[in-house]
């Protein structure tokens, strides 16, 4: 990988961490639940764009650039575990097994619906 194609991959990981937050804080925001709505959002969405790259068979340094750098920062795995140990740590194991199940699941079909899209291009 070329020099210029880190600087792209570290570009555009820093301009997509700022999404993830923005997008995280608007959703939990706007539902005000107890349940990680935020994370959940950013997950799904990075989980369908994940999926229409390789559907749509991108590939060598563009799909590093693309998928590492810019989904690979979106999503967050940490954050996602962290929220389950935290619902499980307050007693709340309806929130805890909902949010791993839901998230799994989801998730999913997530990167198959993407996948089936990313074909079509």
């Amino acid at each position: 990988m070329t020099a210029l194609a880190w600087v792209a991959v570290g570009a555009l990981g820093g301009a997509m961490a700022i999404a993830r937050f923005l997008v995280d804080s608007s959703v939990a925001t706007r539902l005000d639940a107890d349940f990680p709505f935020g994370t959940l959002a950013v997950n799904l969405s990075g989980a369908a764009v994940l999926g229409a790259l390789a559907g749509a068979a991108l590939s060598g340094t563009a799909y590093t650039i693309v998928a590492g750098g810019g989904v690979g920062t979106y999503t967050t795995f940490s954050t996602w575990m962290l929220e389950s140990h935290r619902a499980g740590e307050d007693g709340d194991a309806r929130i805890l097994w909902l949010n791993l199940a839901v998230s799994l699941v989801a998730g999913l079909v997530a990167v198959a619906l993407g996948h089936w899209l990313g074909g079509l291009l």
